[in-house]
């Protein structure tokens, strides 16, 4: 197996690999979601993955404000001001859908009824902590975050690899404030998939045309990549 150790020499965000859009990263965590699976989608670019759910593929999707069976996000004339996610998008509601009391939303949550919830990060730690909510300094506050985080059966991240200014969101440990401990299982960036395990970010799959090391540059743990690594975006 490659080893890539970090922290190594930091290249300028401009010189960063382009590696898979929003839209490529939200179809590769749409192909990993169990047939038969209830999943909340995080606000951000979680949000996407709903629309690479085929119709046909039985996923269903929930929305701590009180949705199941949540469809993609609705546009035009399909918009109901009064049907929204929890990050007050305009959502449209799967054939067999239902909409919940807030209370009862919450009791999916906490009961331990979700399989996966795929949530947006300001950071992530080699630990599988979780770092995805301001102070209140800043949008978004902390809302579900920590009962989703507690109460899902497996935890999945969707961000960029880096912030904007070019620090690495994987780190040694959290310097913000703290959604979960220890609950990240995988992390979906634009340059790859990434499973955490021993303090270590494994590479599963990568970007096609990016460069392993420059990876390791921009993730603050020990990087490695699996035997298997598949290229990225998979057919």
């Amino acid at each position: 197996m490659l080893w890539c150790m970090s922290p190594g020499p930091r290249r300028p965000a401009s010189l960063m690999p382009e590696g898979l859009t929003s839209d490529e990263m939200a179809r590769e965590v749409a192909l990993d979601l169990p047939e038969g699976s209830y999943v909340n989608l995080g606000i951000g670019l979680p949000t996407r993955v709903a629309a690479h759910i085929p119709p046909e593929r039985e996923v269903v999707l929930h929305s701590e404000n009180g949705i199941l069976g949540v469809a993609p996000l609705a546009e035009g004339a399909a918009v109901d001001p009064d049907l929204i996610d929890a990050g007050k998008q305009p959502v449209a509601l799967r054939t067999g859908g239902s909409y919940v009391h807030h209370a009862d939303s919450f009791a999916i949550i906490r009961g331990g009824h979700l399989d996966i919830a795929v949530m947006g990060a300001f950071q992530v730690s080699a630990a599988g902590d979780l770092a995805n909510w301001s102070n209140g300094e800043a949008v978004p506050g902390v809302g579900g975050a920590m009962d989703l985080a507690a109460g899902a059966r497996a935890v999945h991240v969707m961000m960029r690899h880096t912030d904007r200014s070019g620090a690495p969101k994987m780190v040694p440990s959290l310097t913000l404030a703290v959604t979960g401990r220890g609950v990240v299982r995988r992390v979906y960036t634009e340059l790859g998939i990434f499973d955490l395990a021993g303090g270590t970010a494994v590479a599963v799959g990568l970007a096609r045309g990016v460069d392993v090391a420059i990876v390791a540059a921009r993730t603050a743990i020990p990087l490695r990549c699996a035997e298997a690594c598949q290229a990225l975006p998979r057919p």
